[in-house]
C-alpha cells in the first residue's frame, strides 16, 4: 500500500486503538506513536442497543460497537479539525464494518486505505510490514 508521509494510521479493534503517523517515504514506512484523544465507548448506533436475554446473554458485542463508533467519531472529528489530512484505517473485520458506518464525507476524501485484519497488541514492525505487504 502506497502510505504518504505524515498519514496517520489508525489500529482498532472492539476493545483498543492506537494511532502512528508515517514518518518515512511511502516505499520505506516508518510508524512513530502518537497521542490519542479519549474515546467516548457510549456510541451505539441508534435502534442498536438490545436488552440482554438468553440469546444475548452479555453486552460485550454492544461494547465494542460503541467503542468502534466512538473510534470513527474520534477520528471524523479531527478530520473535520484538519488535524487528519490523510488516513489509514486498520482494523479486525468486524470493527471496520462497524466503522465505516459512521464515516463522514470529509474522512472518505482523506482515506489512503483500509486493511481489514486485527493488529492491535502486534509490534510496530509487523504493522510496518503489513501495511507493506497490502
Amino acid at each position: 500500500m502506497h502510505i504518504p508521509q505524515n498519514t496517520v494510521i489508525a489500529v482498532a479493534d472492539g476493545t483498543k486503538l492506537s494511532l502512528f503517523q508515517n514518518e518515512g517515504t511511502p516505499l520505506d514506512i516508518k510508524l512513530t506513536a502518537l497521542p490519542q484523544d479519549e474515546i467516548d465507548a457510549s456510541k451505539i448506533a441508534s435502534g442498536a442497543r438490545h436488552q440482554s436475554s438468553a440469546a444475548n446473554p452479555d453486552d460485550s458485542q454492544q461494547d465494542e460497537d460503541g467503542f468502534s463508533n466512538g473510534v470513527t467519531e474520534m477520528l471524523n472529528r479531527q478530520v473535520l479539525d484538519g488535524r487528519i489530512t490523510s488516513l489509514v484505517i486498520i482494523a479486525a473485520p468486524r470493527t471496520l464494518g462497524e466503522m465505516r458506518k459512521g464515516y463522514h464525507k470529509q474522512l472518505s476524501a482523506v482515506l489512503v486505505g483500509e486493511l481489514d485484519k486485527d493488529l492491535t497488541g502486534h509490534s510496530v514492525q509487523a504493522i510496518e510490514k503489513a501495511l507493506e505487504a497490502a
